[in-house]
Formats: structure tokens, C-alpha cells, sequence
């Protein structure tokens, strides 16, 4: 295990780090897919990264986890890979952001890598090949993987007909998906943080929850939020959690900030917009889990992610009072190994 570690933080890593993110992101994927027709490919990975041990498992939100380590939103957007990510070890895939009709996002490049930080600045806008073609691909399924369904709206649609957007990808998902995601928080797409706030926000969940309470199988709903709110909106936030009674939040997404970064302020100007993810992120996105937690008195489940890049920060969001941890510019910087880190740790501190 360490030496496979070692191995891609050593070689693979710097050699995918010649290549542009977008490109070595596309030319991965294809991979991905063309193992899916080699040999042996499942039972390698699971043999190098699974770890199936009972003591493992959570029971959150009336979904049991193989283990609390998921993989964040963003990288299996069209949920092309969500089997063989299982394999590395994931407790469960989230994919999306998946919008009702396909499109391209923001022009490139969109997406940067801060080396020294290990931090990515994005600025993807939802490009997704649509609700429809990601189905074609859950009706694919092969393991067992809990998947989560990320939407949002098109770009091209207006907040004040926001909600059919996200109605028509709730009710296309919902035979397909394990858990639903209101995504609202990124920053990339023109307005969309607007449906963050409190009139907006509370009559979109509880639109999706009257069509989910009539379902013989409703599925869990959470909102993905911003690490750039208030404290005096997150209490908003967990006011609307409990009204609308959803499953839970996602906390948090990328942050429009550009603190913690120790590249000059002219060289991140000429990056432009986007949201930053990785180790900046860190503290904020912990300062945030806390406040959730202490003020709702845990009375919902919160799933972790932003700037988990080790075990060690796996831990501190769980011992916070996580259910769950996803991870994203981590799995880039550190590679598959460190899910199974993760899960290591968490035996060893039970």
C-alpha cells in the first residue's frame, strides 16, 4: 500500500501534472472506461484500496455506507466511472452536477492547479452532458456503490424557473440514485448563489419534498452550501433544514476567497474567477461543520468536504461530528491511496 502511494505521488502524479487538468481529466476518463474491457482490473483495484471491515460502516440518513469516505461531486460528472471508483475504495460516488439538458459550461481554460498549495482554482459551469445520457450510464450499474445524483440548473434558465430545472432532474434521477444534492452554491454559474437565500431556497425544498413524500421510495435530499456564507445565514440555512425536513447539508462547496494562497495576488488575478478547493479551504470548511453541528445541536446529518487532503484532516472533520467525508482536490493531489488512508485511520481510532 505505502509503496503504491508512494509511487503516484512520485511518478504518476508529476507526469499528469505536465498535462493540463481538463486534458489529463478527459484522457483519464477514457482509460477509466477502456478498463472497464481488461481482466483483472476490478480485482486489482479492490485488492490495492478496498477495505471491507464491518466496523467501518454507517447508517446515515437511512442509507447504510460501507464506510463514510465518498467522492465529491465534480469528477464522475456524467457518472461514467462510478463502478470503477467504487473499487479504489469509496464508501460511495457523487456524481454531477447534472442539469436537465446538456451543456458545454464556461469556455477554457477553466480549471488551475496551485502546486505549491495544493489547491485548484475551477470555473466549470455545470458542463454536463445532461440528465438523460448520465442515466443511460446508471442503467450500467454493476456494484453495489452508493450514488448520489447532483443537480442543478442550465445556465440559460432563470432563477424565477429555477425549481422546474431541478424538478425535471429529481424526477428523471430518482429510480437511479442512492441520495439526492441541491446544488445552489457554485460559484460559477451566473446568479445561481442568489437561490442560496432564504424565500428562494425554502420554496425550492419544499417543492422537491412534496414530489419526493409522494414517491413509494422517497430518497434522501441535501443541499450543497458555500463556505462564503454568514454565520447569521447558516442559521437560516438550519432553520430551512428543519422546516423543509430534509436529509442534511453538504458543507461546504468551493470558495470565491482567495486566502491561504501563497502565489502572488497579480499571478491569482490573471487566473481569473472561479471556485478554489484544496488545502485553502481547510479551515474554513472545519470552522463551518462546527458551527452547524453546535447550533442545530446535531439534529441533522452534515457530510464534510473542502481542504480534506490527509487522514489526519479526515479524522478532525469526523471527531467534529461529520456522518460522512467526501473528498475531491484530495483523491487529485494525493491520488486513490488516500481513501484507503482514511479508512485505516478510522479503524485505528476506534
Amino acid at each position: 500500500m505505502q509503496k503504491n502511494f508512494a509511487m503516484y505521488k512520485s511518478i504518476i502524479r508529476p507526469l499528469l501534472f505536465k498535462f493540463q487538468p481538463e486534458t489529463i481529466h478527459n484522457l483519464t476518463f477514457s482509460l477509466f472506461k477502456l478498463s472497464k474491457y481488461i481482466p483483472g482490473t476490478s480485482f486489482f483495484l479492490k485488492k490495492s484500496f478496498q477495505i471491507n471491515n464491518e466496523k467501518l460502516k454507517r447508517k446515515v440518513f437511512g442509507i447504510e455506507f460501507p464506510n463514510p469516505v465518498g467522492l465529491a461531486a465534480g469528477l464522475d460528472k456524467d457518472a461514467e466511472a462510478f463502478d470503477l471508483l467504487g473499487d479504489m475504495g469509496f464508501g460511495f460516488v457523487e456524481i454531477g452536477t447534472l442539469t436537465p439538458k446538456a451543456q458545454p459550461g464556461n469556455p477554457q481554460p477553466r480549471i488551475f492547479r496551485l502546486p505549491k498549495d495544493k489547491a485548484l482554482i475551477n470555473r466549470m459551469g455545470f458542463n454536463n452532458k445532461g440528465v438523460d445520457a448520465a442515466i443511460k450510464n446508471l442503467k450500467k450499474r454493476k456494484s453495489k456503490i452508493i450514488i448520489g445524483g447532483n443537480i442543478g440548473k442550465n445556465k440559460i434558465t432563470a432563477n424565477e424557473n429555477a425549481i422546474s430545472d431541478y424538478e425535471t432532474a429529481f424526477k428523471s434521477l430518482l429510480p437511479y440514485v442512492d441520495y439526492f444534492v441541491v446544488n445552489v452554491s457554485s460559484p460559477n454559474t451566473p446568479n445561481l448563489r442568489d437561490l442560496q437565500e432564504k424565500e428562494p431556497l425554502t420554496k425550492l425544498l419544499k417543492h422537491l419534498q412534496n414530489i419526493n413524500n409522494k414517491k413509494n421510495t422517497p430518497k434522501p435530499i441535501l443541499l450543497k452550501i458555500a463556505p462564503d456564507l454568514s454565520f447569521e445565514q447558516l442559521d437560516d440555512i438550519i432553520e430551512i433544514v428543519k422546516e423543509t425536513k430534509i436529509a442534511g447539508l453538504i458543507a461546504t462547496n468551493t470558495t470565491i476567497e482567495r486566502k491561504n494562497i501563497s502565489y502572488p495576488k497579480d499571478y491569482i488575478e490573471k487566473i481569473g474567477d472561479g471556485g478554489l478547493s484544496g488545502a485553502p479551504l481547510k479551515n474554513r470548511s472545519t470552522e463551518i461543520l462546527r458551527y452547524i453541528i453546535k447550533k442545530s445541536e446535531n439534529a441533522f446529518p452534515v457530510i464534510s468536504v473542502g481542504g480534506i487532503m490527509s487522514a489526519e484532516d479526515a479524522l478532525e472533520r469526523l471527531e467534529a461530528g461529520a456522518a460522512l467525508v467526501q473528498v475531491y482536490t484530495g483523491f487529485i493531489y494525493e491520488g486513490p491511496g488516500l481513501v484507503k488512508k482514511i479508512n485505516q485511520a478510522i479503524l485505528k481510532n476506534l
